[in-house]
């Protein structure tokens, strides 16, 4: 018989053992050793059906093929924009991904991007060598303007949009912010007033607390308590 030993939910360590029984699969960040199923990095324990899995706690962002981030432009080129990742590796946006309208070849780039320019971006090849390519032509892919960047913990953003986006929902809607999260650890708030500072303290705490359970009724509290609003 199968017993799951680490409580849902819970921090565990490298080497602690999870699960007893062959009733459950080893999913992310855990392995089987013949009767048991053991952590293998400081994360998050979560029961997902069958499989048993870590959320990391600590890490940073590595890009994937498919991931929408928010990038920083750092360089243009005459083909091109280099943008930063938040990771250890630039990106490059060519001018057939960046834009729909045909650029004459020798044009001034920087009238679409210039350097110091945050985007939301696609990441669409990932080579072996880590050479990366973005695009920009796609739904809710654009040039960010106004409002204020803030940087997270790459393994937290799934804490932050919640199940199904619901609770990047509970932010927006409360605060009237517009958010966007990147799947590389940067935020992009804009909001009036206090609302946008409110926001990032919100934020904050989901980052601070996310190994928590319960959080989304701590944040609710949190958020009635800032905004006054009865939620």
């Amino acid at each position: 018989m199968t017993k799951i030993i680490a409580k849902d939910k819970n921090v565990v360590v490298p080497g602690e053992v999870l699960a007893e029984g062959m009733d459950y699969l080893p999913g992310f960040g855990t392995y089987r050793e013949e009767q048991k199923i053991i952590s293998e990095m400081l994360g998050l324990f979560t029961v997902d059906g069958r499989t048993l899995k870590l959320i990391p706690l600590s890490g940073k962002y590595v890009p994937k093929t498919g991931d929408t981030i928010i990038c920083k432009v750092i360089d243009v080129s005459f083909n091109g924009w280099i943008v930063s990742t938040n990771s250890a590796y630039s990106a490059m946006l060519s001018m057939k991904d960046a834009t729909s309208d045909y650029i004459a070849k020798g044009a001034d780039l920087t009238k679409y991007y210039s350097i110091g320019d945050y985007m939301v971006a696609k990441v669409t090849t990932v080579t072996s060598q880590k050479q990366i390519n973005i695009s920009m032509i796609g739904p809710g892919l654009r040039k960010l303007q106004g409002g204020r960047i803030i940087e997270v913990a790459a393994n937290k953003v799934p804490r932050i949009i919640g199940k199904q986006g619901s609770m990047v929902s509970l932010l927006k809607d409360t605060t009237g912010c517009r958010i966007i999260v990147g799947q590389n650890g940067l935020v992009w708030i804009q909001g009036e007033g206090d609302k946008e500072l409110i926001a990032v303290n919100a934020i904050r705490k989901i980052e601070e607390e996310s190994h928590l359970s319960g959080l989304t009724d701590k944040i609710k509290q949190f958020l009635e308590k800032e905004t006054k609003k009865k939620l």
